[in-house]
């Protein structure tokens, strides 16, 4: 007898094929037969003609210390999610040890999530994680790493330093971390060269792990910053994946990101094995300082803090902003009004939650600089921001390439989140299938099932056949909705009736039932 018969549904198997009219059997955990079946079950769901499909993938998610709260997973299930994947963008919770272990906490916090418990080993980590309502892989930060064996200082490394980090490395991917990410637009591995870079991440050439890379630059610089990705790619000859591709400011709009696409697509003729991924917003969401010239974070937040304190710093620090295209110059490209303050903790900057630094200026009657240095000095370099920086038209072109996958990017502040906390896949479905037309749903599906299981090795999941991981959800597309807004984010999304984590109801017609199936894997 099986433990669950899902009847009557479309079946969206993950591989972009057509949806095709049948029944879906578990036992044990996993998928026991597809087709046409009569055979009891303990339980029976009537599909009725819904979509049936994989478990939702999100290959890029910052849910490191969230995934250890007692509530975590209700604004995962209710999109569909039944993997994910931390770590990303250099900056992982895991490991972290040494002499400069507070620093690299402070640092991590406002990205990772802040945690009163200190993990030295993946394993650590997973001993505590214990039972989840969905699963959960780990990506091994090369920015922790580095920050571990040499604090935030600019520089070389020594062959002692580096030496270091190739041992926690290797010790991570042995504990199970599924692959290894850069932030090479952030402190401190914003300071390697690309010879420096190659050095440190010299054990995986060849290892067939997948490198995923926040790039040195989004902005005026970002296609140098992708051709410096396919050196390393060559050199390392090991997949690479490029974070949330998107081209910063409008005068690198619908320009930069077809001139990326076109290059992935011929160094994948070439042989290298190249992709990319996206968010389906137009803003993205990170820390406040990286508004800043990287240079003024050698030293940790400690050292930034002291520094917009400074009058002769905060000059310096403007006369780069103004006129500085050598890095991500975010006010320069996208301008003060379109990046947006949170996480403020102080009461009196708590009202300016969700304002953009131009109206903070504004209503404290300063320079839009001062406004912003005051506001970092205050509040000891903590707050995040939601910055608009994209455009739509490249976000859709973006999206329809064969070599692109879609993530969220979620981060989960304090303050005001992005609304791609709760919404990111959704909003996939509603807005980029159902309303715009740019996906078929099959391949939407494919994009975020099968093609990033197979992406990180694992074989099992994101697809419908005998033998695969039941992770699946139940959904009809024409009730898939991102209820948040940019005003109002925290809402779950709407439109999954069903969600199963190796084949237990986790959400059962629309509604969570506590259950916790899930691990760290």
């Amino acid at each position: 007898m099986f433990d669950h018969l899902i009847q009557n549904v479309q079946i969206l198997d993950g591989s972009s094929a057509p949806a095709f009219s049948g029944s879906v059997a578990l036992a044990g955990g996993t998928i026991a037969a597809v087709g046409h079946i009569s055979a009891p079950a303990a339980h029976t769901v009537d599909g009725g003609g819904r979509y049936l499909a994989p478990g939702f993938i999100d290959i890029h998610r910052h849910a490191d210390a969230a995934l250890l709260s007692p509530g975590f997973g209700q604004a995962e299930l209710a999109q569909g999610l039944t993997t994910i994947i931390n770590g990303n963008c250099g900056v992982s919770l895991v490991p972290v040890d040494g002499p400069h272990q507070a620093a690299v906490l402070d640092y991590l916090a406002p990205i990772t999530g802040r945690c009163d418990r200190v993990f030295p080993t993946l394993g650590d980590y997973r001993a505590a994680a214990g039972a989840l309502p969905l699963h959960a892989g780990m990506l091994v930060g090369m920015g922790t790493l580095r920050a571990c064996a040499a604090g935030f200082r600019d520089g070389a490394l020594t062959e002692e330093e580096c030496r270091a980090i190739h041992a926690a490395l290797e010790r991570a991917l042995a504990d199970g971390a599924l692959g290894v990410s850069l932030g090479l637009g952030y402190a401190p591995e914003c300071f390697y060269t690309t010879e420096q870079l190659l050095q440190v991440l010299a054990p995986l050439r060849r290892s067939g792990r997948v490198i995923t890379v926040h790039m040195r630059q989004e902005g005026d610089g970002v296609t140098e910053a992708l051709e410096e990705m396919l050196a390393v790619a060559r050199a390392l000859e090991t997949p690479v994946e490029i974070s949330h591709l998107k081209a910063i400011g409008k005068r690198n709009w619908r320009r930069a990101v077809p001139e990326m696409l076109a290059r992935i697509a011929q160094a994948r003729e070439e042989g290298l094995d190249v992709m990319c991924d996206v968010y389906p917003y137009p803003a993205g969401s990170t820390q406040l300082i990286h508004v800043l010239p990287p240079e003024f974070q050698a030293g940790g937040l400690s050292a930034l803090t002291a520094a917009l304190r400074d009058p002769e710093d905060r000059a310096r620090m403007r006369r780069r902003m103004e006129t500085g295209t050598d890095f991500e110059n975010i006010v320069l490209l996208a301008g003060f009004e379109n990046i947006l303050a949170a996480s403020l903790r102080r009461p009196e900057n708590v009202p300016f939650e969700g304002c953009s630094i131009a109206a903070i200026a504004a209503a404290q009657g300063k320079d839009p600089y001062d406004a912003l240095f005051d506001l970092l000095a205050a509040e000891d370099c903590g707050p995040s921001m939601i910055d608009f920086i994209a455009d739509e038209a490249d976000i859709e072109a973006i999206l329809r390439a064969p070599f692109s996958g879609v993530i969220s990017d979620a981060t989960y502040p304090a303050g005001l989140p992005h609304p791609r906390v709760y919404g990111a896949f959704p909003r996939l479905l509603e807005t980029y299938v159902r309303q715009r037309g740019v996906l078929a749903l099959p391949e939407a599906v494919h994009k975020i099932t099968r093609q990033p299981a197979d992406r990180f090795g694992l074989t099992k999941k994101g697809r419908i056949q005998p033998g695969a991981d039941a992770d699946l959800c139940l959904f009809g597309l024409e009730r898939v909705r991102e209820r948040g807004t940019w005003s109002q984010p925290d809402q779950l999304a709407e439109g999954m009736d069903w969600v199963f984590t190796a084949g237990v109801p986790v959400v059962q017609e629309g509604q969570s039932t506590g259950l916790r199936p899930g691990r760290v894997l």
